[in-house]
């Protein structure tokens, strides 16, 4: 089954970015950016946060889960242990949504478009799992940046 492979990299991978957070000494350093990465880390697990729980949450698993991605990019200030939290939610919700998924679950149509194309539900988790990774290397760059 295609779901457990693609699970098994989430909580890899999730894990991994609550680890980089882990990993801050200073809990400020959260919010600062540097070189060509304009948003803070802090900004970046708000926008892989909601990104993730309105894609796999809402539009696949049907949680009432509604997203503000504006304020993924102006909200501030959230405390180390939130993140941390926030995370094991999302690893959580995650794990549990695209668990129960079946290779034809897989392959169905997501149910809107993304970035203006139709697309499977494979398509999303696969794409969400890069987007993750792509900013893991960022929140990591900006951690050994601020060491």
């Amino acid at each position: 089954m295609k779901s457990a492979l693609i699970v098994s990299f989430y909580q890899r991978d999730l894990d991994k970015l609550i680890d980089e957070i882990k990993q801050f000494k200073n809990e400020e350093d959260l919010w600062r950016a540097a070189g060509t990465i304009n948003n803070p880390a802090g900004n970046l697990v708000l926008h892989l946060i909601g990104g993730s729980s309105y894609h796999i949450g809402a539009n696949i698993g049907k949680t009432d889960y509604v997203r503000d991605r504006d304020l993924e990019f102006s909200q501030k200030d959230v405390s180390q242990a939130e993140f941390i939290t926030g995370l094991e939610n999302l690893k959580t919700l995650v794990t549990t949504t695209l668990a129960n998924l079946s290779d034809e679950d897989l392959e169905a149509a997501y149910p809107i478009p993304f970035d203006g194309k139709e697309v499977t539900v494979h398509f999303i988790v696969l794409q969400l799992l890069v987007h993750l990774n792509y900013h893991l290397g960022q929140i990591n760059y900006l951690r050994r940046f601020f060491e």
